[in-house]
């Protein structure tokens, strides 16, 4: 009997013969085909003889089945039909081969899906006409056993098929959502690099190269497109926005001076309003952000500053409210709090009361603008103005509009709403108690539900109240389509059900709207709060409450706003900052926000380099404030440092918030030394620093002046963190008078003289001194004088600064052809020896190693110097017209002094170019002549 081994073998060798792609094959266990086959054996017990089969009869029959049996060979003769051979044939069939290999199947045969073990090829049956009728049976049998194994290959096949699908289609979408990342981060990188650059924003569907095209004279020109105009037009009103709340940041920072609060945001307020032109949109959004801010903050309008309080009344300052960091201990603070969740009832309440005054505003002008319809008449009281306003509404033709209830020829349930929405609570109370009768009629017990909720604080009714209104509201909404709107929408608010329905038909029909109903709605103890309607908020997205503002006339900060309203101050901020047009909106807004205590920074860890917005899954998402000052500084830092310098003062806002606002104090002081480094030098440069007056005292500059602002204890602090750091970076970009006088500034008189000393070696070498060579030397003669008067810095760095400084004055003198005083300025340097005394000279070029750097490296400037000197009043004796003995006699002592020199150069070997000791050789010979 073969073995698993070999049958493994004989069934691979099939593959060749037996290939049906179009059937399926159908895979089995070893246990499974055991089953299978014991099937099998047991149906074959069952199955009729041949017999049977054909007709032939029992054996009890007798005559009766022989005479049947005859009638029936008869009959199967006719047919051509061999009975006995067939009955023999079927007698001695062996089913133990049957499933035994054959040759392929013919074209005809009858194919049987067979069992297959693991990947074993398909086994088959070849049965052709003239075969056993039994083989037939058989194989028909066996291809509806299988029929079982069949549909769960297929159904295991379909799920094989569908996770296939399934996986392709998530690679897909994963390759998809990578390259629309990278792209994302390429533009954000290419943005940044602009930036860096000092280039224009690129912003998406604007091009990267203009259109050229030629003008009537053939030179190519740039067409002004309308995205030009609209780039110039923003450029224009954010300039003048920058110039109007940059004052508003100075004033600010002076108030944080003298040690009183400021009313920053009103402040911002009054400054926007000052840019409105013809109804802005933009500018009155820029407004509505900040108004909704300083209702959420309670910051007042005006608040008396020291200058008008009086200095002889210190009690008056110490009473004045303190708003700098009111709010920080609780924002950054457990958010599960109780004082938390205080918190965010006064933001939503504060955001609705904004929202309510915003839309009293629109009713009023409504009613202005047509007199006619309003019919106001002389009652200026808020409930005849919210009538007059539902007449101008709602009213036309002589006819009311549908689904408004009238009460008395008034819609009542329309006047009370317009007067919660508009924030007049005391004057709807008082509408509804005197129609008491007339509501309760409609809606039993409406006037005291209506009480309760409007002295709420929280405007929240008990809950069997509650179950009241629910019930109410049901049967209304079964009739929505006849009852009145504002009255479901009164009891929608008054009992805060379907929270899931966020909107009431034809009554929230404006984004104002909207969100005022959301947050009337909302409830800290359920449904998530405030933070749940934010994640609704921004489940929407900005493009559904801006879409593309570009391109469908929309207005940018409306998203802003609408952050503001659910508390995402740092999204706000972001928001802002994303678009061109808004982003000097966005660091004022941060900056308000900071001195409030309502921003959160990010720490070093999760800043990134790209975005001023850190989101993470582990904690609220935080703003860069550093990068984000600097980003906004850094295109007029050099124009006008001092206003930089008034921006950076805001980073230290935040310097309370631990850790991570001590990294915000340090990049506020790394950004007042860029400020240094960069702003252009002169009178404002020494104004921004410090210096000293002609008689050698000390005047402080405006950074020390804010020391306090940037939290800088004392003065050691000061130049220990400002000016000798300042002092460095400017020393490596290569602007060292700046880096000398801060060093001087900072009292390191050492170093100020080694940088004197080292930049005036690399000066000297100049044949003409640019204005910048020529700038330090002044500032070194100056220091020079000053630490001479005093006796600062003695030593050797002080003694090459002389030396230097005599070299380049002999240098200016022979260019005046002042040989004779420039060759006494270079005796005094006492550099080189000429009195022609060989001891001398050798002890002089002995002591040369022991010079300082700067000397050293200049020798092959003021040797060849000496020499020229000597040459040109060589040159000058001979032609000049002195007694011919004196003339000898000067010529003499100038050929001495030319030896001495070359004797002095020959003992320094090696330290200049072969070129200069040529030279020098070349003008002795010429002297000596």
């Amino acid at each position: 009997m073969a073995d698993l081994s070999s049958l493994l073998s004989s069934s691979k060798a099939l593959n060749s013969q037996f290939v049906r792609p179009d059937l399926p094959s159908v895979h089995l266990s070893l246990d499974q085909i055991e089953a299978q086959s014991r099937r099998l054996a047991a149906a074959r017990t069952h199955q009729p003889s041949a017999d049977q089969l054909f007709g032939a009869a029992d054996s009890t029959n007798g005559t009766a089945a022989a005479y049947s049996n005859e009638r029936a060979n008869y009959l199967l003769a006719q047919a051509q039909v061999d009975a006995p051979n067939l009955t023999e044939s079927v007698s001695n069939l062996n089913a133990t081969n049957i499933f035994a290999p054959r040759q392929a199947v013919p074209q005809g045969s009858v194919f049987i899906p067979a069992l297959q073990v693991s990947s074993s090829p398909l086994l088959t049956l070849d049965i052709s006409p003239t075969q056993n009728v039994q083989n037939a049976a058989d194989a028909l049998y066996l291809r509806h056993a299988d029929v079982a194994n069949y549909l769960r290959y297929s159904h295991e096949q379909n799920l094989i098929t569908t996770i296939e699908e399934a996986r392709k289609e998530t690679q897909d979408e994963f390759y998809r959502l990578l390259e629309e990342k990278g792209q994302r981060e390429w533009e954000a990188k290419k943005k940044r690099v602009f930036e860096e650059l000092g280039g224009r924003r690129i912003t998406s569907g604007q091009n990267d190269t203009a259109e050229l095209h030629l003008d009537s004279s053939g030179r190519r020109s740039v067409p002004l497109t309308l995205t030009c105009v609209s780039q110039w037009l923003i450029c224009s009103q954010s300039q003048r926005k920058m110039l109007a709340y940059s004052r508003v940041v100075t004033s600010f920072n002076t108030a944080r001076l003298q040690g009183v609060s400021f009313p920053i945001i009103n402040q911002l307020m009054n400054s926007t309003w000052g840019l409105q032109s013809n109804d802005d949109a933009a500018v009155i959004q820029t407004w509505n952000n900040l108004h909704v801010l300083s209702r959420i903050t309670g910051e007042p309008r005006e608040l008396a500053t020291v200058e008008a309080i009086g200095h002889d009344m210190p009690a008056q300052v110490h009473n004045l409210p303190i708003f700098q960091n009111k709010f920080a201990r609780v924002y950054l603070g457990d958010l599960e709090s109780r004082e938390a969740i205080d918190l965010r009832k006064q933001i939503a309440a504060g955001a609705r009361e904004a929202l309510e005054q915003q839309y009293w505003n629109v009713l009023m002008r409504t009613v202005t603008a047509h007199p006619q319809q309003a019919q106001v008449g002389g009652d200026p009281s808020a409930a005849n103005q919210a009538r007059s306003f539902t007449w101008v509404m709602y009213y036309r033709n002589g006819a009311w509009a549908d689904r408004i209830e009238l009460i008395g020829g008034h819609p009542v349930w329309a006047i009370a709403y317009f007067l919660v929405r508009t924030g007049h609570t005391r004057e709807a109370l008082q509408y509804v108690e005197e129609r008491r009768a007339a509501l309760e009629s409609r809606v039993p017990s409406f006037a005291t539900f209506f009480r309760e909720w409007i002295n709420n604080t929280e405007r929240q009714l008990p809950p069997t109240h509650r179950t009241q209104i629910q019930s109410i509201y049901n049967q209304q909404m079964m009739l929505s389509n006849v009852s009145d709107r504002f009255k479901i929408a009164l009891l929608k608010l008054m009992g805060k059900l379907e929270p899931h329905r966020r909107s009431v038909q034809d009554v929230t029909v404006t984004t104002e709207d909207w969100l005022w109903f959301q947050l009337s709605m909302v409830e800290e103890e359920s449904e998530g709060g405030l933070r749940g309607l934010a994640e609704v908020l921004l489940g929407y997205g900005e493009r559904q409450f801006e879409g593309e503002a570009e391109n469908e006339g929309g207005v940018r900060g409306v998203w802003a706003g609408v952050l503001l309203m659910c508390g995402q101050f740092e999204r706000a901020v972001a928001a802002l900052w994303d678009h061109q047009e808004t982003e000097v909106d966005a660091v004022h807004l941060a900056i308000a926000l900071a001195y409030h205590g309502l921003l959160r920074v990010a720490s070093r860890a999760e800043t990134g380099d790209m975005s001023i917005l850190s989101l993470s899954s582990a904690s609220p998402p935080a703003i860069n404030l550093s990068m984000l000052i600097w980003r906004y500084i850094r295109q007029f830092v050099k124009m006008d440092a001092k206003e930089a310098l008034q921006y950076v003062y805001c980073v230290c806002l935040v310097a309370d918030q631990g850790r991570v606002g001590k990294e915000q104090l340090e990049n506020a002081w790394d950004l007042v030394r860029r400020i240094i480094v960069l702003s252009n030098s002169g009178a404002a440069w020494e104004e921004l620093v410090g210096g000293f007056r002609s008689d050698g005292s000390r005047f402080n500059g405006i950074i020390e002046q804010g020391a306090s602002l940037l939290q800088l204890e004392d003065t050691q602090q000061f130049n220990t963190q400002i000016l000798l750091r300042a002092a460095k970076h400017s020393q490596e970009n290569d602007r060292i008078s700046e880096a000398i006088k801060l060093y001087n500034l900072a009292e390191d008189y050492k170093t100020v003289v080694a940088c004197l000393a080292a930049a005036l070696g690399n000066t000297v070498a100049q044949p003409t001194p640019d204005e910048k060579s020529k700038a330090l030397e002044h500032t070194a003669a100056e220091i020079l004088r000053h630490y001479e008067r005093t006796n600062r810095a003695a030593g050797k760095d002080r003694d090459a600064v002389i030396r230097l400084l005599r070299i380049r004055q002999a240098m200016n003198l022979k260019n005046d052809s002042k040989f004779e005083s420039a060759l006494e300025m270079i005796e005094s340097t006492d550099l080189i020896p000429l009195d022609g005394d060989v001891a001398k000279i050798t002890r002089r070029a002995e002591e040369f190693k022991d010079l300082h750097e700067a000397l050293q490296r200049n020798l092959q400037t003021y040797l060849p110097l000496t020499m020229d000197i000597l040459m040109s009043l060589h040159q000058k004796i001979k032609k000049s017209i002195l007694p011919e003995a004196t003339k000898q006699t000067t010529l003499n002592d100038i050929r001495r002094k030319s030896r001495s020199l070359i004797i002095f150069a020959g003992m320094l070997k090696y330290r200049m170019s072969p070129d200069v000791y040529s030279y020098l050789a070349r003008v002795d010979v010429e002297i000596a002549l």
